[in-house]
């Protein structure tokens, strides 16, 4: 267990149609053939781990100017994505600095979660990622291959990667890095011996929502670069959870932000 604590950093909304975000949740039958399109609203959040070894910064969100060019207009309009700003006036507003910020825990590098790494070029700060992840990102943004979500803007930079390798890692005293292939390669989860919220587990996009989560329903086929991986690393975060009594927080869950918003 370490003394740490946990401060939610909101970085705006994104709506998409509910479909990329439950595999099959608007379904057209014979008596509804054209079934309604249902768009939902969903957090983009990153958030600051006071750790008594570094001061942490998990995710660093969309870029500022997804609006405005960044984003391909396609994406743009798949996943419109409101109330941006730059990653150093939203944690100003809770009191860090990029300067105060020690390391980077990149979950996965899609351009919601990897969009803020500009602020830590030319800079020391560890970026750590997943060596698949940084592979498949490369290979998605150079090539005509992989996954679009991947933006070479966002991490094709001057930054001081620090690439894990394998499926499990302990950090720091209380901090474990998990391999949780499914949405992406690498997608890496984070769990946390807290002294005063027990354990917490940071899944990132494992689950988008708590419904891929609690009911195991897979997010839409455009975001799962392997179901059957998604479906095993679910069964990893559930054993965590089972053999640790853990709090699993998901990627865009607003129950899930205003929970760390209240201090778990």
């Amino acid at each position: 267990m370490v003394d740490a604590t946990l401060t939610p950093i909101d970085r705006g909304t994104i709506t998409a149609d509910v479909n990329n975000i439950i595999q099959g949740a608007v379904l057209g039958t014979a008596d509804e053939p054209n079934p309604e399109t249902v768009m939902e609203d969903a957090p983009v959040y990153n958030v600051v781990i006071d750790h008594p070894e570094a001061t942490i910064l998990w995710d660093t969100g969309s870029h500022p100017d997804a609006a405005d060019g960044h984003w391909p207009a396609d994406l743009y309009a798949a996943f419109e994505h409101t109330g941006l700003r730059p990653l150093e006036d939203d944690l100003a507003d809770a009191g860090y600095a990029i300067a105060d910020i020690d390391m980077v825990i990149q979950t996965h590098l899609h351009l919601d979660h990897a969009g803020g790494l500009y602020a830590f070029e030319d800079t020391d700060t560890p970026i750590v990622v997943h060596e698949a992840e940084l592979k498949y990102a490369y290979y998605s943004a150079k090539t005509d291959a992989g996954d679009v979500a991947y933006l070479a803007g966002d991490f094709d930079r001057d930054l001081n990667w620090k690439p894990v390798h394998g499926d499990r890692r302990q950090l720091l005293d209380g901090l474990e890095l998990v391999h949780l292939p499914g949405h992406t390669p690498g997608l890496l989860g984070v769990v946390l011996e807290l002294d005063d919220a027990g354990t917490v587990i940071l899944a990132g996009d494992q689950a988008y929502t708590r419904e891929n989560y609690d009911q195991g329903l897979p997010m839409g086929g455009g975001l799962l670069w392997s179901n059957r991986d998604w479906h095993e690393s679910l069964r990893t975060v559930r054993d965590l959870e089972r053999r640790h009594d853990a709090r699993v927080c998901c990627g865009h869950a607003r129950a899930d932000l205003e929970a760390l918003q209240d201090g778990l």
